[in-house]
């Protein structure tokens, strides 16, 4: 199921790719990078959560990033260790099963709604008392691959 939101040149589009950040390490902080480049059933090139897995991206609204900043200014993308950051995409509309299509190639379709923080709390959490991936964080695997930029549609 591909939900959609506002039309644009008579394409379904939400919204609209802000960043995107990769890691060769889980548990750490994603850098914000130029482009991701993801294959099917596997993830990001050079993502450490790659693989044949559920959870091989992770997207976060820059929205959510935004309401974080109100508590820890110094906030950056990737911190969440977040691989794409949207902008103008309810996530919190979508269900396990629903699908995104980001520019004309890529295909996700989202397998988790959040998850538990690390241990005791991410920095982030243990700082601000808020981690907001355990509930707003979104996990996909990678149906169709291609190359993600920013600036990229959302639909």
């Amino acid at each position: 199921m591909l939900r959609t939101g506002l039309t644009l040149n008579s394409q379904e589009v939400m919204g609209l790719v802000e960043a995107v950040c990769i890691s060769t390490e889980k548990g750490t902080v994603k850098k914000v990078v130029s482009q991701i480049v993801l294959r099917p059933e596997w993830g990001i090139e050079g993502d450490a959560h790659a693989g044949d897995w559920h959870r091989q991206v992770s997207i976060l609204a820059g929205e959510s990033i935004d309401r974080m900043r109100t508590k820890m200014a110094e906030l950056d993308h990737g911190m969440f260790a977040e691989n794409i950051v949207t902008r103008g995409v309810n996530l919190s509309g979508l269900i396990v099963g629903d699908s995104l299509r980001v520019g004309d190639a890529v295909l996700l379709e989202i397998t988790q709604i959040g998850k538990e923080c690390h241990n005791s709390g991410c920095a982030i959490k243990v700082a601000t008392g808020e981690c907001i991936m355990p509930k707003e964080g979104i996990f996909c695997r990678v149906v169709q691959g291609g190359t993600i930029v920013p600036g990229m549609a959302v639909r």
